[in-house]
């Protein structure tokens, strides 16, 4: 099962010939789980995975975000914004009793 904070992660990774090593680094993911994850997405029809034809390295691919990949982007991006309006405003909170306190 993958968290829906971890297909955010990978959904905003993804740009034109980005690697899984690439993205893996820039999400602070083991290659291994980047590699589930977009696996995953795949079989959501989230994603598409292509391999470059006129490659030498038939194991390279690139990612391409579907339709719904991109709704579902947008919709992952939406809630996490909430969540962190939410924390932020604990956070205030719990400033200001401390400041008052």
């Amino acid at each position: 099962m993958i968290t829906e904070y971890s297909q955010l992660q990978i959904l905003r990774a993804i740009k034109d010939n980005t690697s899984q090593p690439k993205m893996a680094k820039e999400v602070g993911y083991s290659i291994g789980k980047v590699n589930f994850i977009l696996k995953e997405l795949a079989k959501k029809g989230l994603i598409k995975m292509e391999n470059f034809a006129s490659s030498n390295n038939k194991s390279k691919y690139r990612y391409l975000l579907t339709e719904d990949g991109l709704k579902e982007k947008i919709d992952l991006t939406k809630k996490f914004i909430e969540r962190k309006k939410v924390e932020y405003e604990q956070l205030q909170k719990e400033l200001k009793a401390i400041e008052n306190g």
